[in-house]
């Protein structure tokens, strides 16, 4: 019987990764997507960014983390995207659907309250920002040693390209909603930790 237990672990944990890669796979193809159809209207999706401070601008909190200014944009985004929200998603879809809620609203709040007058920002950069702190933390969160050696390859792999995108001297580029979505990455990681996770129970689920 404990062959049979582990032969549906296994299977289960690999049709839980088959399920994130087809899930980030088609989150990124919903950007680019979406980037076409702002090219060929004539960039008519770029008003779906979040204008600060405008209460009108509110509606766009969520759709603004799906809009890119250009190929280059979402081309720079697509890559974290996928590998960080592959990983994260490993640990169950309905916790990667509320972490990511999480983080896509309070960084589109974050960045309407804090934002420079006049600006007008959009992009998934702020959801990497809290994919990575998610990640970095969770395993010290729930004690558990291989989230703990995902959340270290992760801090060696984008570490500084994260600390980078923090740096308020960068022309162009929301710093507020990567730091804000940095925040909320990390809540995220103690707001949906599982359960049990400190006696050794997440290990099997």
């Amino acid at each position: 019987m404990r062959g049979v237990r582990g032969v549906e672990r296994e299977g289960s944990r690999g049709e839980r990764a088959l399920t994130a890669a087809k899930l980030m796979l088609g989150w990124v193809a919903l950007l680019w997507l979406l980037e076409v159809a702002d090219v060929i209207s004539g960039h008519a999706l770029d008003g779906l960014g979040i204008v600060p401070r405008t209460p009108s601008e509110l509606v766009d909190v969520v759709p603004a983390a799906f809009i890119h200014f250009g190929f280059a944009h979402v081309a720079a985004n697509s890559v974290p995207l996928l590998v960080l929200g592959f990983l994260a998603a490993l640990g169950g879809i309905r916790r990667f659907a509320l972490v990511c809620a999480l983080i896509v609203v309070a960084d589109g709040l974050g960045v309407w309250l804090i934002s420079p007058s006049g600006t007008n920002t959009a992009g998934a950069s702020g959801l990497i920002f809290g994919l990575f702190g998610f990640l970095l933390v969770t395993g010290f969160v729930e004690r558990r040693p291989l989230g703990v050696l995902v959340g270290l390859l992760v801090a060696a792999i984008w570490g500084g390209t994260m600390l980078a995108g923090l740096a308020p001297t960068q022309s162009g580029i929301s710093w507020q909603g990567h730091l804000v979505g940095l925040v909320a990455g990390v809540t995220a990681a103690f707001v949906f930790r599982r359960r049990g996770a400190a006696s050794g129970q997440a290990l099997v689920a």
